[in-house]
Protein backbone atom coordinates (compact mmCIF):
# COMPACT_ATOMS: atom_id res chain seq x y z
CA UNK A 1 0.00 0.00 0.00
CA UNK A 2 1.12 3.54 -0.77
CA UNK A 3 -0.03 6.37 1.52
CA UNK A 4 0.55 10.01 0.62
CA UNK A 5 -0.07 12.77 3.17
CA UNK A 6 -0.59 16.41 2.22
CA UNK A 7 0.03 18.67 5.19
CA UNK A 8 1.54 21.98 6.28
CA UNK A 9 3.36 20.03 9.00
CA UNK A 10 4.37 16.68 7.45
CA UNK A 11 7.19 16.32 9.98
CA UNK A 12 4.57 15.65 12.66
CA UNK A 13 4.20 12.20 11.09
CA UNK A 14 7.89 11.33 11.42
CA UNK A 15 7.70 9.68 14.83
CA UNK A 16 4.85 7.40 13.77
CA UNK A 17 6.63 6.35 10.59
CA UNK A 18 9.89 5.52 12.38
CA UNK A 19 8.54 3.37 15.21
CA UNK A 20 6.64 0.20 16.04
CA UNK A 21 4.34 -1.58 13.61
CA UNK A 22 4.22 1.17 10.96
CA UNK A 23 8.02 1.25 10.76
CA UNK A 24 8.17 -2.54 10.48
CA UNK A 25 5.53 -2.56 7.75
CA UNK A 26 7.61 -0.11 5.73
CA UNK A 27 10.80 -2.07 6.33
CA UNK A 28 9.07 -5.19 5.04
CA UNK A 29 7.78 -3.22 2.03
CA UNK A 30 4.15 -3.82 2.92
CA UNK A 31 3.55 -0.09 3.29
CA UNK A 32 5.13 3.03 1.81
CA UNK A 33 4.24 6.35 3.48
CA UNK A 34 5.15 9.62 1.79
CA UNK A 35 4.53 12.88 3.70
CA UNK A 36 4.42 16.02 1.52
CA UNK A 37 4.49 19.69 2.45
CA UNK A 38 1.56 21.40 0.74
CA UNK A 39 3.62 24.59 0.41
CA UNK A 40 5.59 22.84 -2.33
CA UNK A 41 2.62 23.45 -4.63
CA UNK A 42 2.20 27.13 -3.75
CA UNK A 43 3.01 29.83 -6.32
CA UNK A 44 2.54 32.70 -3.86
CA UNK A 45 5.15 34.72 -2.02
CA UNK A 46 6.61 32.90 0.98
CA UNK A 47 4.84 29.74 -0.25
CA UNK A 48 1.56 30.78 1.35
CA UNK A 49 -1.38 28.44 0.86
CA UNK A 50 -4.07 30.15 2.93
CA UNK A 51 -6.23 33.26 2.81
CA UNK A 52 -9.06 34.95 4.69
CA UNK A 53 -12.53 33.37 4.36
CA UNK A 54 -15.10 35.01 2.14
CA UNK A 55 -17.91 36.43 4.26
CA UNK A 56 -15.56 37.24 7.12
CA UNK A 57 -14.88 35.37 10.29
CA UNK A 58 -11.91 34.24 12.33
CA UNK A 59 -9.01 32.17 11.05
CA UNK A 60 -7.74 31.32 7.60
CA UNK A 61 -8.80 28.81 4.93
CA UNK A 62 -6.46 26.70 2.80
CA UNK A 63 -6.82 27.77 -0.81
CA UNK A 64 -8.07 25.37 -3.48
CA UNK A 65 -5.36 25.91 -6.15
CA UNK A 66 -2.30 24.38 -4.46
CA UNK A 67 -4.33 21.58 -2.90
CA UNK A 68 -5.99 20.66 -6.19
CA UNK A 69 -2.65 20.64 -7.99
CA UNK A 70 -1.07 18.48 -5.29
CA UNK A 71 -3.87 15.94 -5.47
CA UNK A 72 -3.68 15.83 -9.27
CA UNK A 73 0.10 15.31 -9.16
CA UNK A 74 -0.10 12.48 -6.65
CA UNK A 75 -3.26 10.78 -7.81
CA UNK A 76 -3.22 7.41 -9.58
CA UNK A 77 -6.10 5.38 -10.99
CA UNK A 78 -6.29 3.45 -7.71
CA UNK A 79 -5.97 6.48 -5.43
CA UNK A 80 -8.61 7.13 -2.79
CA UNK A 81 -8.55 10.65 -1.31
CA UNK A 82 -9.44 11.19 2.36
CA UNK A 83 -9.90 14.47 4.19
CA UNK A 84 -9.50 14.43 7.98
CA UNK A 85 -12.05 16.81 9.53
CA UNK A 86 -14.27 17.09 12.66
CA UNK A 87 -17.48 16.81 10.62
CA UNK A 88 -16.49 13.64 8.77
CA UNK A 89 -17.69 10.06 9.20
CA UNK A 90 -16.69 8.74 12.65
CA UNK A 91 -13.68 6.46 12.24
CA UNK A 92 -14.18 2.81 13.20
CA UNK A 93 -12.42 -0.53 12.94
CA UNK A 94 -14.74 -1.41 10.05
CA UNK A 95 -13.54 1.65 8.13
CA UNK A 96 -9.92 0.77 8.91
CA UNK A 97 -10.51 -2.70 7.49
CA UNK A 98 -12.13 -1.26 4.38
CA UNK A 99 -9.31 1.22 3.76
CA UNK A 100 -6.67 -1.47 4.31
CA UNK A 101 -7.90 -3.09 1.09
CA UNK A 102 -6.95 -0.02 -0.96
CA UNK A 103 -3.62 0.13 -2.78
CA UNK A 104 -3.19 3.92 -2.70
CA UNK A 105 -4.52 6.41 -0.17
CA UNK A 106 -4.04 10.18 -0.19
CA UNK A 107 -4.71 11.93 3.11
CA UNK A 108 -5.44 15.65 3.16
CA UNK A 109 -4.67 17.39 6.43
CA UNK A 110 -6.57 20.59 7.06
CA UNK A 111 -5.38 23.50 9.17
CA UNK A 112 -6.75 26.79 10.46
CA UNK A 113 -10.47 26.80 9.54
CA UNK A 114 -10.08 23.91 7.12
CA UNK A 115 -9.93 23.72 3.33
CA UNK A 116 -11.98 25.38 0.62
CA UNK A 117 -15.33 23.61 0.22
CA UNK A 118 -14.82 23.27 -3.53
CA UNK A 119 -11.95 20.85 -2.90
CA UNK A 120 -14.20 18.82 -0.63
CA UNK A 121 -16.90 18.77 -3.30
CA UNK A 122 -14.71 17.76 -6.24
CA UNK A 123 -11.57 15.97 -5.04
CA UNK A 124 -12.36 14.21 -1.76
CA UNK A 125 -13.66 10.62 -1.79
CA UNK A 126 -14.28 10.27 1.94
CA UNK A 127 -14.25 12.63 4.91
CA UNK A 128 -13.26 11.03 8.23
CA UNK A 129 -13.30 12.23 11.84
CA UNK A 130 -11.43 10.54 14.68
CA UNK A 131 -13.66 12.08 17.35
CA UNK A 132 -15.86 14.92 18.50
CA UNK A 133 -13.10 17.42 19.16
CA UNK A 134 -10.87 19.77 17.17
CA UNK A 135 -7.12 19.41 16.64
CA UNK A 136 -4.71 22.10 15.48
CA UNK A 137 -4.45 20.29 12.16
CA UNK A 138 -5.34 16.96 10.61
CA UNK A 139 -1.86 15.43 10.58
CA UNK A 140 -2.28 13.88 14.01
CA UNK A 141 -5.63 12.49 12.92
CA UNK A 142 -3.99 11.04 9.81
CA UNK A 143 -1.36 9.37 12.02
CA UNK A 144 -4.13 7.70 14.03
CA UNK A 145 -5.90 6.44 10.92
CA UNK A 146 -2.68 5.23 9.29
CA UNK A 147 -1.71 3.29 12.41
CA UNK A 148 -5.15 1.66 12.61
CA UNK A 149 -5.16 0.79 8.90
CA UNK A 150 -1.66 -0.64 9.06
CA UNK A 151 -2.74 -3.35 11.50
CA UNK A 152 -5.16 -4.74 8.92
CA UNK A 153 -2.70 -4.99 6.03
CA UNK A 154 -1.98 -8.72 5.52
CA UNK A 155 1.41 -9.69 6.89
CA UNK A 156 1.94 -6.61 9.05
CA UNK A 157 1.10 -8.19 12.41
CA UNK A 158 3.23 -11.08 13.54
CA UNK A 159 0.14 -12.83 14.92
CA UNK A 160 -3.07 -12.17 13.02
CA UNK A 161 -5.06 -13.56 15.98
CA UNK A 162 -4.34 -10.24 17.70
CA UNK A 163 -6.85 -8.61 15.36
CA UNK A 164 -9.57 -10.99 16.50
CA UNK A 165 -8.95 -10.03 20.13
CA UNK A 166 -8.91 -6.27 19.55
CA UNK A 167 -11.63 -4.09 20.98
CA UNK A 168 -14.41 -3.43 18.43
CA UNK A 169 -13.30 -6.34 16.19
CA UNK A 170 -16.77 -7.86 16.66
CA UNK A 171 -18.54 -5.00 18.39
CA UNK A 172 -17.24 -5.81 21.89
CA UNK A 173 -14.45 -4.44 24.04
CA UNK A 174 -11.37 -6.51 24.84
CA UNK A 175 -11.25 -8.63 28.02
CA UNK A 176 -8.87 -7.86 30.90
CA UNK A 177 -5.33 -9.14 30.41
CA UNK A 178 -2.84 -10.49 32.96
CA UNK A 179 0.84 -11.47 32.97
CA UNK A 180 3.59 -12.28 35.49
CA UNK A 181 3.72 -12.15 38.46
CA UNK A 182 0.76 -14.30 39.48
CA UNK A 183 0.28 -12.17 42.63
CA UNK A 184 0.80 -8.40 42.56
CA UNK A 185 0.20 -6.27 45.67
CA UNK A 186 -2.20 -8.89 46.98
CA UNK A 187 -4.16 -9.18 43.72
CA UNK A 188 -4.18 -12.62 42.08
CA UNK A 189 -4.63 -13.63 38.47
CA UNK A 190 -8.05 -15.26 37.90
CA UNK A 191 -7.65 -18.99 38.45
CA UNK A 192 -9.27 -19.92 35.14
CA UNK A 193 -6.38 -18.31 33.22
CA UNK A 194 -3.96 -20.67 34.96
CA UNK A 195 -6.04 -23.79 34.38
CA UNK A 196 -4.82 -24.68 30.92
CA UNK A 197 -8.45 -25.31 29.91
CA UNK A 198 -8.63 -23.27 26.72
CA UNK A 199 -12.34 -23.74 26.24
CA UNK A 200 -13.01 -22.47 29.77
CA UNK A 201 -10.62 -19.57 29.19
CA UNK A 202 -12.44 -18.62 25.97
CA UNK A 203 -15.80 -18.70 27.77
CA UNK A 204 -14.42 -16.57 30.61
CA UNK A 205 -12.97 -14.02 28.22
CA UNK A 206 -16.22 -13.79 26.27
CA UNK A 207 -18.18 -13.20 29.48
CA UNK A 208 -15.67 -10.51 30.50
CA UNK A 209 -15.97 -8.84 27.10
CA UNK A 210 -19.75 -8.74 27.33
CA UNK A 211 -19.70 -7.40 30.89
CA UNK A 212 -17.05 -4.77 30.16
CA UNK A 213 -18.93 -3.62 27.07
CA UNK A 214 -22.21 -3.51 29.01
CA UNK A 215 -20.62 -1.35 31.71
CA UNK A 216 -18.48 0.96 29.59
CA UNK A 217 -20.03 1.08 26.12
CA UNK A 218 -23.66 -0.07 26.29
CA UNK A 219 -24.24 1.79 23.02
CA UNK A 220 -22.28 -0.94 21.23
CA UNK A 221 -24.73 -3.57 22.46
CA UNK A 222 -27.80 -1.45 21.79
CA UNK A 223 -26.61 -0.74 18.26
Amino acid sequence: MIIDLLSLFPEMLDGVLRTSIVARAQKNQLLHCRPHNLRHWSTRKHRRVDDRPFGGGAGMVIQPEPLAQAIRDLKTEQAFVIYLCPDGTPFTTAIAQQLAQKSHLIFVSGHYEGIDQRIRDKYIDWEISIGDYVLTNGTLAAAVVIDAICRHIPGVLGNAVSLEQDSFSDGLLSPPQYTQPRVFEGMEVPEVLLSGDHAAIDRWRQRQRLERTRQRRPDLLNG
